[in-house]
């Protein structure tokens, strides 16, 4: 099924010049022909870039019409010039869609402590805004012009009927590395046609990235530009959501931001597999969490998986340093569906076919079972190979 926009929503990307590849995209422009609901939840790094200060400021709010996302360069580190830079990209946007200024927010991503290029990037607004479509071409030029060490564009759509309206929910986002919340480096823009509150809109975006992009790692990075934000301009009609309806609302908003989510670690620079780590039997969901997070972020257990090594020691002996207490005598693991270690004792199994399993399968599901309670929790992550090693050598931050 193609991917689509919501309805009243318009998208473009295009190549303005900040990226030397010149058959790379590297500005997008989303826009909503009415006010939108929009929320934001931003990364927890203390050193955070200027589009992550601007949208805290403008968000959350009921009047928001634009985001304007620029490639290669973070504006991150830049001092009162970088600020005066975002404010000047929200500016131009406001200019040529003829918004209001403060309607207008920024994401930027790239590379950290240069000035922005605004030589090319005003210019580059002017023509991006002269591209604007709501056909899937326009869609996923989009989400093309967000990509950095992406290899591909990250989309995610979805209709439901919800009261006898048709709604849409439609994401993009990138992300690569530098992954571990809260948030990763990434960046996603959800749009929505549902009409939603203010209120509902900020406590169910911060709902749907706690279960989706606070649940992927790489490496554990948190970067300084990590944004999510939901837009949300009512243009499918009919009552403001509530009860059951904004029920059945955020489960597909967390359908899509889960999408997403996974299609980051998915993606990591050199993966080889997307690793689902799942925990069950816990007192809590952060004992849950902090277990899953522990295993995902193991470099001896994303080599193994790398290397299509079904090692039960060392997922073992990660949940048991991540600072929960449990029954080691009571733990079970799974490794794509192979039962390795029963109730804290290894079980014989063939180790050549689970590892010829792992390499013929990109994913890998890790299960941690515990008799300590009911929460659970689910993380993804990506292996770690050499050219994970490479390619982060290479790039120049």
């Amino acid at each position: 099924m193609p991917e689509q926009l919501p309805q009243g929503f318009r998208a473009a990307g295009i190549y303005s010049g900040v990226k030397e590849n010149t058959s790379r995209l590297d500005l997008s422009l989303l826009v909503s022909d009415r006010p939108c609901v929009a929320s934001g939840v931003y990364t927890q790094n203390l050193v955070f870039a200027a589009p992550v200060k601007l949208c805290r400021e403008r968000t959350p709010s009921d009047t928001v019409q634009a985001v304007v996302i620029n490639s290669g360069n973070a504006n991150a580190c830049t001092g009162d010039l970088g600020d005066r830079d975002a404010r000047a990209m929200a500016a131009k946007v406001a200019e040529v869609c003829h918004l209001a200024p403060t309607d207008v927010l920024v994401l930027s991503t790239g590379v950290i402590g240069e000035l922005m290029p605004m030589e090319k990037i005003i210019p580059g607004i002017e023509k991006v805004a002269t591209r604007l479509g709501a056909d899937e071409d326009a869609l996923l030029a989009a989400a093309r012009g967000m990509m950095t060490t992406d290899t591909r564009p990250k989309i995610s759509s979805r209709t439901v009927t919800i009261d006898g309206q048709t709604i849409s929910v439609c994401g993009v986002a990138k992300g690569a590395a530098m992954i571990g919340p809260n948030l990763a480096t990434m960046l996603a823009v959800i749009m929505t046609d549902a009409k939603i509150s203010l209120k509902d809109a900020q406590e169910g975006l911060k709902d749907a990235a706690d279960e989706s992009f606070n649940c992927i790692s790489v490496e554990g990075h948190t970067s300084t530009n990590d944004s999510v934000l939901l837009l949300a301009n009512g243009a499918a009609g009919g009552p403001l959501l509530t009860g059951d309806a904004l029920a059945k609302f955020q489960a597909t908003l967390v359908e899509v931001c889960e999408d997403l989510a996974q299609s980051i670690p998915a993606d990591g620079e050199g993966a080889s597999h997307l690793i689902t780590v799942e925990v069950h039997g816990c007192r809590s969901r952060d004992d849950a969490i902090q277990i899953a997070k522990t295993v995902a972020d193991s470099p001896l257990v994303k080599t193994a998986i790398a290397g299509n090594d079904p090692n039960w020691g060392r997922i073992v002996s990660a949940a048991g340093y991540a600072g929960v207490q449990f029954d080691a005598s009571k733990v079970c693991l799974h490794l794509n569906g192979s039962l390795l270690y029963e109730r804290g004792q290894p079980v014989p199994f063939d180790g050549d076919a689970v590892s010829r399993e792992m390499e013929a399968d990109r994913n890998t599901g890790i299960v941690l079972l515990f008799e300590e309670g009911e929460a659970s929790a689910r993380f993804w992550t990506s292996d770690l190979t050499a050219e994970y090693v490479r390619l982060n050598a290479d790039y120049r931050t």
